[in-house]
């Protein structure tokens, strides 16, 4: 393959990625119109065309999107194995990148990146926090972060943390005026504060689950978020119900600042798992990431 064909392949490969001729270039190190002009070069050389351009966005066509599922894992492979060279060094390096909910960064992933960081300074990790089933393959992530309920069967799996158990919580102050739900279904006339999530197609539905009966209740409320502690702040501020890990309310309902309902409705669940693909050649820097992530409780 000449050069200049890899280099275009390169090229459209970064923006396809990035939808965007702008961020390509910027991550490429180019101007954008030298980045256009390769991306047609190649649409020419190939006789098709392979991105649709408007004035706001950039899209694959069918030709584009072909290319990109074909070609886009053989050069992650290439990037792989070149990462793994970094075993040849003295110290372990690299740059590991991983994608996690706000929760799991500041319960799971800190604390242990806080030690693993110290220890390997010649490691790098960018976090990106984002509460949706992220395409880790698609977006070029080295790891995901997601519960062991969540995580795709082709995907490999290491618990980071134990199991977790959400909890219905709201102040004593709400309840003196409102009943206690006693069934997940009660939930309806309640002002409850809702998660917002892209990939549940908007606002999260709260699971339940009791023997064999399995519940989802969309409720309703004055208050949306996409964090987990803004709901718990907003639960303790008095704005309604929160549906939040049970860690984090636990301490709050012990000091008398929140008040527990539906208990016996929220089983526990598979914890918190780090995943990657089954194909990926890890790096040493990533194998020992991984280990200092492994849940040993």
């Amino acid at each position: 393959m000449q050069r200049g064909n890899l280099d275009a392949l390169l090229a459209f490969l970064a923006v396809g990625r990035e939808r965007s001729f702008t961020k390509a270039a910027a991550k490429l190190g180019v101007s954008q119109s030298a980045l256009s002009h390769t991306v047609r070069e190649l649409e020419t050389r190939l006789g098709v065309r392979l991105l649709t351009r408007t004035t706001r966005s950039v899209s694959p066509t069918e030709a584009g999107e072909r290319l990109l599922h074909s070609l886009g894992p053989r050069f992650e492979e290439i990037e792989s194995e070149l990462a793994a060279l970094s075993e040849l060094r003295e110290k372990p390096a690299g740059t590991i990148r991983i994608t996690a909910t706000e929760y799991a960064v500041d319960t799971l992933l800190w604390p242990k990146l806080a030690k693993f960081l110290r220890q390997y300074p010649d490691i790098k990790v960018e976090i990106i926090m984002d509460a949706g089933l992220t395409d880790i393959v698609a977006q070029r992530f080295d790891a995901g972060v997601r519960s062991g309920e969540q995580v795709a069967k082709d995907m490999i799996a290491v618990r980071i943390g134990p199991d977790l158990r959400m909890a219905v919580v709201g102040t004593p102050s709400y309840f003196r005026t409102r009943s206690e739900p006693k069934k997940p279904q009660d939930l309806i006339g309640h002002n409850c504060i809702n998660l917002h999530l892209a990939t549940y197609g908007g606002l999260y539905a709260w699971e339940f689950e009791k023997g064999a009966r399995e519940l989802k209740v969309r409720v309703e409320g004055q208050l949306v978020f996409n964090g987990t502690f803004q709901i718990l702040n907003a639960a303790l501020a008095g704005f309604g119900l929160g549906y939040v890990p049970e860690d984090l309310a636990q301490p709050h309902i012990a000091r008398g600042r929140l008040k527990r309902v539906l208990e016996d409705w929220c089983p526990p669940y598979a914890g918190y798992h780090l995943y990657y693909p089954s194909r990926r050649q890890p790096s040493t820097a990533f194998a020992l990431l991984v280990d200092a992530l492994r849940h040993r409780g």
